[in-house]
């Protein structure tokens, strides 16, 4: 947290459990105007948690939704998920939080991984949804261009360092439709490091040395794409 305070304006950190929700909600207290929140679960989690665990989830989440700027993360991880039960336990949690966006007109925090189209899909469903951020997005072009045509967002984080396809991705989509992240304590640009909330800077350096634009100019427009969503 010292690194992050020395280096950045601010921090979006994610909740994806019921202990997570809870964690960031204490961090966010502990770090007034510095650290903001996100409230949400995990689609690998909707997989196995039993529905108990899944309703008090959703409870703590709406008590707690005017402490947060957003909800999520949440959404559909197909990767290596061959049931499909498991699959629509995924998108039955991530209807809800759908519906929930909606309801508290709050932002929404996707992760989405092989299911990045099935979402943008359920998404679309929802024509007065305020803006949704696919988080630490990997996917394909067409999908991504679409998901800007509907008018949200894509962040970006450190695996752009290394990653070839997530540098093309970059080098398509408009700048003013990008968020930039590090998703810690994975994907560190450093080998054999953990990944911590200051290394977004990499992640800027990165994105700007492949657009050809400075610095200042990429860290300038992702900062107020993420407060034009957030709302801090």
């Amino acid at each position: 947290m010292k690194n992050a305070q020395d280096n950045l304006k601010a921090i979006v950190n994610s909740g994806a459990s019921l202990g997570g929700n809870r964690r960031t909600l204490k961090l966010a207290e502990e770090y007034k105007n510095f650290l903001y929140p996100t409230l949400g679960f995990h689609p690998l989690n909707a997989s196995k948690s039993d529905s108990s665990v899944i309703k008090q989830v959703l409870a703590e989440i709406e008590s707690n939704i005017d402490n947060a700027v957003a909800l999520g993360e949440t959404g559909l991880d197909f990767n290596r998920l061959d049931s499909e039960k498991s699959k629509s336990r995924q998108m039955e949690l991530f209807e809800t939080f759908l519906k929930l966006a909606v309801e508290y007109n709050i932002p929404l925090v996707i992760h989405a991984r092989d299911a990045e189209k099935q979402a943008l899909k359920m998404v679309k469903k929802h024509s007065s949804i305020p803006p949704v951020v696919f988080h630490c997005y990997g996917g394909e072009l067409e999908t991504a261009q679409e998901i800007v045509d509907e008018g949200h967002f894509i962040s970006i984080s450190t695996i752009v360092c290394f990653s070839e396809h997530h540098q093309d991705l970059v080098s398509k989509i408009p700048l003013s439709y990008l968020l930039t992240e590090t998703d810690s304590p994975y994907l560190s640009p450093f080998k054999g490091k953990r990944n911590e909330p200051s290394f977004v800077k990499e992640t800027v350096k990165t994105i700007a040395n492949v657009k050809s634009k400075s610095i200042e100019e990429v860290s300038k427009i992702t900062e107020s794409n993420a407060r034009q969503i957030f709302g801090f």
